[in-house]
């Protein structure tokens, strides 16, 4: 009897092998496909200019532009800023939201691994003892000789087998689904670890840029309060006027009220660097940044629209998305089709639990269930059309994802471009600035001008200085800013990221557990 129960589960087992192999190449619902590139080879109704415009300031190098070029991973390495990439790197490490977005990627993986299984049987064991008192009257004796007793125990163990055909595909449309899910997942994660290399990359810009105009600003308290002391000496001489001096004095408190906000703007920005580094305020970095220790990258890489959409995180992600919502159509059609279910049970029962695995006492189930819904108040039709209206909804935000990603780099390129012009000419305002400045400053020693003549000199170079810093904060900026809007090089990425764990109890830094690997 055993061995003729082992061949008819071996014949079952042969026929899911079957039914499996011969409905797997069977899925309803529409096949995804790929989207087309855009409709556009281009970023600006212009043709481009290859080259910016140039001068003679620091940061002030003629930009090119290369088309088809490619972009490095490490894109910030191209600053030349030792302490930019130990932050960057630093930061990469242990940002939270950075490894959340890991740990999200980690979980949506293990959903399709979850949802793969049900491409198998289920199979399951189960024992049961059980102790019971039958009525005599009522029941049937117990089948057992003639000292069985009552009440009397019962011992079962047995095997359970449940496999669902998946005739339609809707199991293979599901797995597709979460599949699709979990690749958006990965792309959110190279959005993430983008715009944080980015967002210090910028803060780094920003502080340089806050302590240059702080210098610039000292600088002209200096100037002020040189000239100051001037006036005093001929008020004291007898060649000027009180009102000139109280002149001087209220354009000096007005220069150095100036100070107080720069002050505020650059303990903010630290703070923003420790945050992004995963640190407190009152454990800030200690990288400090100067506009004169980051070189501007000279050459720039430039893909073409229909290569920007496969390294635009964003636009993978939603193009994922898509599909995701393409196999949720497949799944509302399936859910309407019959359901075909078999099932098998294999096991022993035994008033005795010493002699339970014996060929007397074994039993055995085979059925099979096939099920279809014939009236549900249409529910199952109005999900099929909800789902194809969701993909239509997704379609809508895939193209909005590509028109934006094209417009990030034509505003990069513009800004580019227009930024080195602003550069350019705020170099020529300062150097005019400057000789207006000296020149009045010596007419005032000489005391051939007024005072106000002076201050406003004062003013105006004081605004040309500024200018400049902004305009040379800007085209580093700018630069990160195109770095970013092409995808930022994650493409190139050697090592595929791993899990990284903060050690949150200690507050001491980020512990790495490479013991994970996704992709």
């Amino acid at each position: 009897m055993v061995c003729v129960s082992v061949r008819r589960w071996s014949g079952l087992a042969a026929s899911l092998a079957a039914a499996t192999l011969l409905t797997g190449c069977l899925a309803v619902g529409p096949d995804f496909l790929h989207p087309a590139a855009p409709e556009t080879e281009r970023y600006t109704m212009e043709p481009l200019r290859l080259r910016t415009s140039a001068t003679d300031a620091r940061t002030g190098q003629p930009q090119r532009f290369r088309p088809g070029g490619d972009i490095p991973q490490e894109w910030w390495r191209l600053f030349k800023s030792r302490q930019l990439n130990a932050l960057i790197e630093r930061s990469l490490r242990a940002n939270p939201n950075l490894q959340s977005t890991l740990s999200a990627l980690r979980a949506s993986k293990e959903l399709v691994y979850a949802q793969q299984g049900k491409y198998f049987p289920t199979v399951q064991g189960n024992f049961n003892p059980t102790r019971q008192l039958q009525s005599s009257v009522v029941s049937p004796a117990l089948n057992c000789p003639p000292l069985c007793q009552n009440p009397f125990d019962l011992y079962t163990a047995q095997v359970q087998v449940s496999y669902t055909f998946d005739v339609w595909g809707l199991n293979r449309r599901t797995v597709e689904s979460l599949q699709a899910q979990s690749d958006a997942q990965r792309f959110q994660f190279e959005a993430a670890y983008i715009a944080l290399s980015a967002n210090v990359a910028l803060a780094a810009i920003t502080e340089a840029s806050l302590r240059a105009q702080i210098d610039a600003t000292n600088q002209l308290i200096a100037l002020n309060r040189k000239a100051l002391d001037t006036l005093r000496r001929q008020l004291d001489s007898g060649f000027a006027n009180r009102s000139e001096v109280a002149a001087a004095e209220a354009q000096l408190a007005q220069v150095e009220a100036t100070l107080p906000p720069l002050r505020k703007a650059l303990a903010v920005n630290r703070d923003l660097l420790a945050a992004l580094a995963g640190g407190f305020p009152s454990t800030e970095p200690h990288e400090l940044f100067r506009l004169d220790a980051l070189q501007l990258p000279q050459d720039l890489p430039l893909s073409v629209p229909s290569q920007l959409v496969e390294q635009r995180p964003d636009v993978r992600n939603a193009e994922e998305l898509l599909h995701a919502a393409s196999a949720q159509v497949g799944v509302a059609i399936a859910n309407q089709l019959p359901n075909f279910t078999i099932n098998g049970n294999l096991g022993y029962m035994n008033t005795v639990l010493a002699g339970l695995i014996n060929p007397a006492n074994m039993f055995w189930l085979i059925s099979g269930n096939a099920t279809q819904t014939l009236f549900d108040g249409l529910t199952l039709l109005h999900q099929e059309r909800a789902a194809k209206a969701n993909y239509d909804a997704v379609a809508w935000l895939y193209r909005a994802a590509v028109v934006g990603a094209v417009q990030n780099v034509a505003d990069a390129l513009r800004a580019l471009q227009n930024d080195a012009d602003a550069l350019k000419a705020a170099r020529e305002f300062e150097r005019a600035a400057k000789i207006s400045y000296d020149l009045a400053r010596q007419q005032l020693d000489l005391g051939n001008i007024n005072i106000l003549l002076l201050l406003q000199a004062q003013q105006t170079y004081l605004q040309a200085q500024i200018q400049v810093v902004l305009a040379r904060a800007a085209r580093l900026s700018d630069t990160v800013a195109l770095f970013q809007a092409l995808g930022g090089g994650w493409w190139n990425r050697i090592e595929p990221p791993t899990e990284r764990i903060l050690d949150v109890g200690t507050g001491e830094g980020a512990t790495l557990v490479d013991k994970y690997r996704f992709y």
